[in-house]
């Protein structure tokens, strides 16, 4: 949700005739109701339309409604996104669970039959009477530390596995949460997006970013019939330089420039943030200008340094209209 100052409504057509409180306290004026609200109390609706987002890329510049909190929110805590991270791991490895109970146990069970062969051993080593025993319990005690070793290592690797997935899952989440501008009026989270766009966050110099922007061009209808969006994100504090071409012949086409390039990061601190876990994360300098893919259902399925390969993007992603319209939403590269 988009967190705003009172400030931010000096922006909004109309001030605020425009706004519908949903919740508020029962005493006082609308403005002290507005004041005493909690942050999860508070609804606008834009011009006093509430309209559900639609899932086509070449609609966004329709009328959206604006959500705010009535003061700075902060960010998701780190422990949230940990919960939501470990559900959906559990979703996407339901067995997980299963395995790494009988891992344990088996665990478990060769330990105890290794300290009962030990004891055995002990015993049959003091009495010269029971010599003969000793190699049937060193046999039961190798195969009780052969259990004990491999069990162990197939639970170490799968409580790896898992880690290494809610890590995955928890920076997609606070990918989610960070927030896009689409004009000087609204502002959405990225999750706003899933099912209805594939971003290619661009991060880098000003200059970087300017060049990408020349070097997407022979692709733009492609990458718009592909769902493509590009979120720049400039390093170096500079805003780049896009150059459109505002003649009536090549109207439609700068139209279309603009709708690909029309995204921009809201909370710019979130965002560098976020950008230079994932470049510490990967082992790369945080100068660094890199790229970004994601899925369609807002996951990662690309990344590297440089810039994007927008010819790859155009032949490896399938249209998101026409007759393969939502059977290849999900072929659109595996999850990194």
């Amino acid at each position: 949700m988009a967190s705003v100052s009172l400030s931010y409504f000096q922006h909004i057509p109309g001030g605020l005739s425009n706004l519908l409180v949903c919740k508020g306290s029962r005493r006082g004026p609308f403005f002290r109701q507005f004041q005493s609200l909690r942050s999860n109390e508070l609804l606008l609706l834009y011009n006093g339309n509430l309209t559900h987002r639609s899932r086509r890329v070449d609609r966004f510049s329709r009328p959206s409604p604006i959500s705010c909190s009535a003061a700075n929110k902060p960010s998701p805590t780190s422990s949230e996104i940990s919960s939501a991270a470990k559900i959906r791991s559990e979703v996407l490895s339901p067995f997980r669970s299963v395995r790494m109970f009988f891992y344990l146990a088996f665990i478990a069970s060769g330990g105890l039959g290794g300290l009962i062969a030990t004891s055995q051993l002990i015993g049959a080593l003091a009495n010269p009477a029971r010599v003969d025993d000793v190699i049937d319990i060193l046999k039961g005690l190798a195969i009780d530390v052969g259990a004990v070793s491999v069990f162990a290592f197939l639970y170490i690797r799968e409580d790896s596995a898992k880690k290494a997935q809610i890590a995955r899952l928890s920076r997609e989440e606070s990918l989610s949460n960070l927030q896009l501008r689409l004009d000087e009026k609204r502002v959405i989270s990225l999750s706003s997006l899933r099912g209805a766009a594939r971003l290619v966050i661009c991060s880098g110099p000003a200059a970087f970013i300017s060049e990408a922007f020349k070097l997407s061009e022979p692709y733009t209808q492609e990458l718009l019939d592909r769902g493509v969006l590009v979120v720049p994100f400039a390093t170096d504090g500079d805003s780049p330089t896009f150059e459109f071409d505002e003649n009536e012949e090549v109207k439609e086409a700068t139209a279309k420039r603009k709708r690909l390039w029309q995204l921009t990061p809201a909370i710019v601190p979130e965002w560098s943030k976020w950008l230079d876990e994932q470049k510490k994360f990967a082992g790369v300098s945080s100068e660094t200008p890199v790229y970004l893919s994601l899925r369609m259902d807002g996951r990662v399925r690309g990344s590297g340094v440089g810039y994007p390969p927008w010819n790859a993007f155009v032949v490896q992603l399938p249209p998101v209209k026409g007759i393969w319209s939502g059977l290849l939403d999900g072929m659109d590269g595996r999850v990194l």
